[in-house]
């Protein structure tokens, strides 16, 4: 499942690909056709995220859009859940086409998204048609450069605006937005956690008590702030719970930025990479690697030096040196170090 910084870039994107534009919306799939009848000839007008969901605004084409509020649009709630995924293509207008010439990119876990605007980007080709869908594609987006394909999703529904602000209101404050109290900012998160008993490892993955967290920002974070995932949130301190928002804000921010998750300090990165999060784990075992958008970037972080415990199980804390533990926890798998995290 993408984390919330993916989301955000993934939102960014459609704006960049398709604002303004009136787009073909269909369900090649069958199972949104009636939501893709509604939203078919209308204009992309509006592009956000709140944690995990995304939500595209959609207007008449005749309507002016410097007078149209959110309640005046028809909205595309998405939520990628465990298995969806955005897929795009382009007319070589925009950096989701490959040089080779299969013009397609997966946004989700592993995600690549434009670089830039489209007029920082070579001359459209005149030629160029959508490819034919591929696979179970359950909603299809063609504007006048790009399509894009959505297989998979968790949610894909139409909704109002109250509808979308409904969807809104249940969630937590969301670490990449900048919305004022009470729907934004600390003082939310760290209330609801300090009410409940269940511990501070699952309540971060609660999407109604912080947006946008996933496994990997969970893990980071708590090792960051020294916390133990299992005490409950009733007795984790204001103050530690405030300075876990704040690099919360930090991080993901730098992940929507960026495309990639790096919460190591420098200092704390082995150059010689030994004992990062590789293909070499514990003897005899293969191990799951974890890729990043700037993979093979100059002066990107490499993927294995780019976390303390997430997928590194076995293997020497950077910081102690006391072998990474990872346990399931409400499903999902948790990392921590036993001695930085008591």
């Amino acid at each position: 499942m993408p984390e919330g910084h993916t989301v955000h870039r993934l939102a960014r994107t459609f704006a960049e690909l398709f604002a303004g534009q009136v787009l073909a919306v269909s369900s090649p799939q069958g199972r949104f056709a009636a939501g893709a009848a509604l939203l078919d000839g209308s204009r992309l007008v509006a592009s956000r995220a709140w944690g995990k969901h995304m939500f595209l605004g959609f207007a008449d084409p005749s309507a002016r859009t410097e007078a149209l509020t959110d309640d005046d649009l028809r909205w595309l709630r998405v939520h990628l859940g465990l298995y969806g995924a955005w897929t795009f293509a382009g007319d070589g207008s925009a950096a989701v086409v490959h040089a080779i010439g299969a013009p397609r990119k997966r946004i989700g876990e592993r995600e690549t998204v434009p670089a830039g605007p489209l007029d920082s980007l070579p001359a459209p080709d005149d030629d160029w048609a959508p490819p034919a869908p591929r696979g179970a594609v359950r909603a299809r987006l063609v504007g006048e450069h790009a399509v894009a394909d959505l297989t998979g999703p968790t949610a894909c529904e139409v909704v109002s605006a109250d509808e979308a602000r409904a969807v809104e209101a249940r969630l937590g404050p969301d670490p990449i937005r900048d919305d004022p109290p009470p729907n934004g900012g600390p003082d939310r998160f760290v209330t609801a956690a300090r009410r409940s008993r269940t511990s501070v490892g699952q309540l971060l993955m609660n999407q109604d008590v912080v947006a946008g967290v996933g496994n990997i920002y969970r893990a980071e974070a708590l090792f960051r702030a020294g916390l133990d995932p299992m005490a409950p949130g009733r007795d984790v301190p204001a103050e530690t719970l405030r300075a876990i928002w704040e690099d919360l804000v930090l991080l993901m921010r730098d992940g929507a930025a960026t495309g990639a998750i790096v919460t190591t300090r420098p200092e704390d990165r082995d150059p010689d990479g030994a004992g990062g999060s590789g293909a070499a784990g514990r003897p005899g075992e293969a191990r799951a690697t974890v890729r990043q958008n700037t993979d093979g970037s100059a002066g990107a972080v490499p993927a294995d030096q780019a976390f303390y415990v997430y997928h590194r199980d076995g293997l020497p804390c950077r910081v102690c040196g006391t072998p990474v533990l990872m346990k399931d926890l409400a499903g999902r798998k948790l990392y921590w170090c036993p001695t930085c995290q008591k």
